[in-house]
């Protein structure tokens, strides 16, 4: 009989995820606690599904298809709140979602068109940083990590700055340690997008030059 794909407890996970997410997107106008609180839990499902694919050698292209679209349509929309708590800076936002999704796309299709299983695995070909990046679960857990606690800290302090800490609030204080790293990751993001453009563009010139030997 064959396995049903969409039962795997991974994939069960993801659609938690979703769950806990739109909640999350429910709170996020009028209550930063309940919205920080389900968000967090989406994330943290987040770490879950990872493991529990490899333990129960569960994982699958549509497991990774879900992990990679929750995680930007979640960060995507929490930026599109910051939007209207934040307009003037509603262009670096845009950008910031425009990047985000773009990127991510690209690299994807790259991986899927050179017979990728995710867009976490990188052959030995590609560039060195992002090679690093993706192969590396601490460097990606804190980089990813540090990019969420920034937005979400934009989201939080627009509400209050935090328990005071030496003179400064709490939230206020981790905005101003995990902006750098977001900032790094949005440049990472922009070498992702043109290693996989440049991929894609291989590929094509690769196809051309079989078409022209036939």
């Amino acid at each position: 009989m064959a396995e049903n794909i969409f039962l795997f407890i991974p994939n069960i996970v993801d659609y938690l995820r979703v769950i806990t997410a739109f909640i999350s997107f429910y709170y996020l106008p009028t209550d930063p606690w309940s919205a920080s609180f389900w968000y967090l839990l989406s994330g943290l499902l987040d770490a879950i599904d990872g493991h529990l694919a490899r333990m129960l050698d569960q994982g699958s292209k549509l497991g990774a298809m879900l992990d990679m679209l929750i995680d930007r349509c979640a960060t995507m929309c929490l930026m599109a709140a910051l939007c209207h708590f934040y307009p003037k800076y509603m262009l670096f936002f845009q950008f910031s979602m425009a990047l985000d999704i773009t990127s991510h796309w690209f690299h994807v299709q790259s991986s899927l068109m050179k017979g990728g299983e995710s867009h976490k695995k990188l052959d030995l070909s590609a560039n060195p940083i992002l090679k690093h990046y993706y192969h590396n679960r601490i460097i990606l857990f804190v980089m990813c990590s540090a990019n969420e606690l920034f937005f979400c800290m934009l989201y939080l302090t627009y509400f209050t700055p935090g328990p005071t800490l030496l003179g400064i609030g709490l939230f206020q204080a981790i905005l101003y340690i995990s902006a750098p790293l977001s900032f790094i990751k949005a440049g990472i993001s922009i070498l992702q997008l043109i290693a996989a453009s440049k991929n894609i563009a291989l590929i094509d010139q690769s196809d051309r030059e079989a078409r022209k030997t036939k």
